[in-house]
């Protein structure tokens, strides 16, 4: 009996994936959604400038199919995308200012379902985050206060804590490729302010895992 199984993902993968989505108008009819994309490209399999190539492409594809938003790639997923990208490449995605800042944005508002509230339910802190790269500083607010988590690109708040860092180191700590007592140590990232809330701050999240 023939197999009527439907396909679970697209027939093409890697680089001839990518390819054919960087000339596409719309995604390919084959390609379901972001989430397809992101099982099918591994970033170990790719060039220096490709993975920037890719995430400016599905930003490109979101205009017209929000399938392929940024916001709709699960987190285990994202992050196994990152952990598994070379510090090349994470390079020339943010030196791609647009692009870095569309990756940071995403990131930062997803801190919210991150946070522990367990742990976070009597905190009050506020972190200003400092990313550093060559063309200026990209700068966050977050704000932990009775188990939320919220997000400013606006400093308004009298921070406990400053932290500068890279945005790829910053990409590495999350996607748990780095700790902060490493970078720190190294002086890849520096802290003013509590040091001791900055050692711990990691905590406060959970995390996604890569696979």
């Amino acid at each position: 009996m023939a197999d009527d199984a439907e396909p679970t993902g697209p027939s093409l993968r890697g680089p001839a994936l990518l390819d054919a989505l960087d000339q596409a108008d719309i995604a390919d009819p084959g390609v379901t959604d972001v989430n397809a994309v992101a099982d099918a490209i591994d970033p170990r399999e790719l060039g220096r400038e490709d993975l920037r190539r890719l995430l400016a492409t599905l930003l490109r594809l979101a205009e017209r199919a929000p399938a392929f938003a940024l916001a709709k790639v699960d987190p285990e997923r994202l992050a196994t995308l990152v952990a598994r990208a070379s510090r090349a490449q994470l390079e020339a995605v943010v030196a791609d200012r647009g692009l870095r800042l569309k990756v940071l944005d995403e990131i930062f508002a997803r801190m919210g379902a991150h946070i522990r509230v367990d742990r976070a339910r009597s905190l009050h802190a506020v972190v200003h985050w400092r990313l550093s790269g060559e063309d200026g500083y990209d700068r966050y607010e977050t704000t932990i206060s009775q188990g939320a988590c919220t997000v400013s690109r606006q400093m308004r708040k009298e921070p406990r804590v400053t932290i500068t860092v890279s945005p790829v180191d910053f990409f590495r700590l999350i996607t748990h490729q780095a700790t902060p007592a490493v970078l720190f140590v190294t002086g890849k990232l520096k802290v003013k302010g509590d040091l001791a809330f900055a050692a711990g701050l990691i905590g406060y999240f959970d995390l996604p895992r890569p696979a």
